[in-house]
């Protein structure tokens, strides 16, 4: 008889090791530009869409492993959650894969202004500069995005003009995932129309065009406030004239009544 104690049958089974910790979770945007986001026309589903300028911010990690570009768009007097407006493009040098985070998709805000396109565009092209042999891996979309028609209608759009494919698992177009795909395959452009880099030179000019309209706006209206004070000063000098000839009228007609009745 084995002196072994026996395992209880009811007592759990190891721990299966988690999957070490990705690095650079603090990691920053360090290099800025400006965006233009161009006026839309009002939409029925996100209301309207005026003329906004936004901050996009990058930044690149590397080591032998692994490497990682964070990719962020901050809007100027407007505070979003931490999750929104963020994507993360992922390399295992390792396996050759390159992965996207955060894995439920990327959440904008403003929405359909063309951020979306805009942030996978610009991943697209920084993994196809060294890395165009990678393939992007599989996974599943949120099922969140897919309740409203419109909503998944915009995001697979968004998607297959990227060069992803959007592969649905139910009749309903509930289940989707994105198939594997060869980095090389993606589409590294974006809706132009919507989304314009500013440079600092046209940044000033327009800061300059703008100050020249102020100063032109603040003359006229210097002119129409001079227009309007001698209008009222003419004002008040017929309301004076008037109100003298009504007095003198009533003086005449109280003085011809009062010869009328004392003859």
């Amino acid at each position: 008889m084995s002196d072994t104690p026996s395992q209880p049958a009811d007592s759990p089974e190891p721990a299966t090791p988690e999957a070490p910790p990705r690095p650079w979770a603090d990691v920053q945007p360090e290099h800025f530009k400006m965006l233009r986001l161009a006026p839309l026309p009002t939409d029925r589903s996100t209301g309207a869409r005026p003329l906004r300028f936004v901050q996009f911010g990058y930044a690149e990690r590397h080591n032998k492993e692994q490497s990682l570009l964070r990719l962020s768009i901050s809007l100027p007097g407007q505070q979003v959650r931490k999750e929104q407006n963020q994507l993360d493009i992922w390399l295992d040098h390792t396996t050759q894969l390159a992965s996207i985070s955060p894995e439920r998709g990327v959440l904008v805000e403003p929405l359909n202004r063309g951020i979306g396109r805009f942030l996978m565009a610009q991943g697209a092209q920084w993994v196809q500069k060294k890395w165009s042999r990678y393939r992007f891996e599989s996974f599943d979309l949120p099922t969140k995005d897919a309740l409203h028609e419109d909503m998944r209608l915009r995001r697979d759009h968004c998607l297959r003009t990227q060069g992803f494919d959007v592969i649905y698992e139910d009749a309903l177009h509930r289940k989707a995932r994105i198939e594997a795909g060869l980095a090389a395959d993606l589409y590294n452009t974006w809706n132009s129309e919507k989304i314009q880099f500013v440079e600092i030179l046209e940044a000033a000019q327009m800061l300059q065009q703008a100050e020249q309209n102020l100063q032109e706006q603040e003359l006229k209206l210097r002119e129409k406030d001079e227009k309007i004070s001698k209008f009222k000063r003419e004002d008040t000098g017929l309301r004076f004239t008037i109100t003298c000839l009504v007095a003198f009228a009533v003086f005449q007609a109280a003085l011809l009544i009062w010869i009328a009745t004392h003859r």
